[in-house]
């Protein structure tokens, strides 16, 4: 038995054998053109964990039987990065695979820009993170930047199928029989991941006892016991986490509840409550407001109340104040307001107060003008006086632009188009 990893063998040799991806590798697409005219460019590729970063860029270097060296940004030195760049200088061409190349220090990196630079050096970095976030600019500037995305099913079941039928590399030696249901379960519990895909299926595999005949047989209560732990890719600190909670609060500001849920969900998953309760309080202000003020409170409640039960049960209180969020109406009148008012102020559009208006609470004050025709307004039948507040520079303006998106935001508005009258 080969003791690689089944991920491993099944790495593959050239680009033709890259699963996924078509928006790259396919026909006309900038790495295949890059291949068909023999230039490889130096680049960076990015994308979920299990996508293929490493194994394209072995590929790519294997189609144009370039010498590759990979090392890992973090862990490798800068002493092995020197060895690599003489290696380059001996063959020419050579192509330099780095794994985490967001975690690169400024000591390998001002190392190794000139000969990337100077084309001796084809650096292919592969990383989960953003590169726009995470990497140097001057590593950007002299790379091309491509995204892996997520497989899908049929990715998964292809490459699944194509390890079964190898026998140099993969399980094709073995006679192994698996039902449907059990490939459709390899295929969606890997969540896009075709390591983990490959890493159940290896254990699988090997797991199993086979019959009398030597067949292996695979059905899905296999497949559910070697998948068991689902491959959720959720990193706390990455790009990944920030996309969920975007999505997550864009969800609701739409009104979306169903998908609203599922990002919630992703979230309980990875057991992220801080950001789940700090998102929702920020869309019951910022995108509901004063629609519905009630909201705010009730938002802060449910994750009061989740913070005190703890998961799993804190994912019921959630999902209450998740609903009510979505459904309500939505107004961001009253913090948009604001932000105009704070704009012109950074602008050094205030102006003076006016003297009616400023404190008058000290000997003295009154010989200064300080509040002497200010009117009280409770002094009035209605409660209210017509004077002016705002700076003189700034009387006529009107930062707040109320709509009539509830029956509350609605009366505001009366009353706040009867006193702008």
């Amino acid at each position: 038995m080969n003791q690689k990893p089944l991920a491993f063998r099944m790495r593959p040799k050239n680009i033709d054998e890259i699963i996924g991806q078509e928006h790259l590798v396919g026909k006309g697409k900038m790495i295949r053109r890059m291949i068909e005219a023999q230039r490889l460019a130096s680049m960076i590729l990015f994308g979920p964990p299990g996508t293929g970063k490493t194994s394209m860029a072995i590929a790519l270097a294997k189609s144009l039987q370039i010498p590759y060296k990979m090392l890992n940004a973090v862990i490798d030195r800068k002493k092995d990065m020197e060895i690599a760049v003489e290696e380059a200088k001996m063959h020419g061409q050579f192509v330099l695979i780095l794994d985490e190349v967001h975690r690169l220090d400024k000591a390998k990196q001002d190392f190794l820009l000139p000969h990337v630079e100077s084309n001796l050096v084809t650096l292919i970095g592969c990383t989960t993170s953003n590169p726009y976030h995470s990497i140097n600019p001057a590593i950007r500037s002299r790379t091309h930047l491509f995204e892996l995305y997520r497989l899908e099913d049929n990715h998964i079941k292809q490459a699944i199928k194509r390890a079964l039928k190898d026998e140099k590399n993969g399980l094709g030696d073995m006679e192994v029989k698996m039902t449907g249901d059990a490939l459709d379960h390899f295929s969606k519990s890997a969540n896009g991941d075709l390591r983990a895909a490959l890493n159940g299926l290896e254990l699988a595999v090997y797991s199993t006892p086979s019959d009398n005949s030597k067949i292996i047989e695979i059905d899905l209560e296999v497949a559910e016991e070697c998948m068991q732990k689902k491959s959720f890719s959720h990193d706390k600190n990455g790009d990944a986490h920030y996309d969920v909670l975007s999505a997550f609060q864009k969800s609701i500001r739409g009104s979306d509840v169903n998908a609203a849920l599922h990002y919630l969900g992703r979230l309980i998953e990875a057991g992220d409550l801080d950001s789940i309760a700090r998102r929702m309080i920020v869309c019951a202000y910022e995108d509901i407001g004063i629609a519905n003020p009630q909201a705010g409170p009730r938002a802060l409640a449910a994750v009061e109340a989740a913070e005190r039960v703890g998961f799993p049960e804190a994912r019921i209180p959630l999902s209450v104040a998740i609903v009510e969020l979505c459904l309500s109406p939505k107004s961001n009148t009253a913090y948009s307001a604001l932000d105009e008012a704070l704009a012109d102020i950074r602008n050094g559009n205030s102006g003076e107060i006016p003297l009616h208006l400023k404190d008058a609470h000290y000997k003295g004050a009154k010989n200064l003008g300080r509040g002497v025709e200010y009117k009280y307004p409770h002094n009035y039948e209605s409660g209210w006086v017509d004077q002016q507040y705002l700076p003189d520079v700034l009387k006529h303006k009107q930062y707040f632009h109320p709509k009539s998106t509830s029956k509350f935001e609605s009366s505001l508005k009366q009353i706040y188009d009867k006193i702008t009258k």
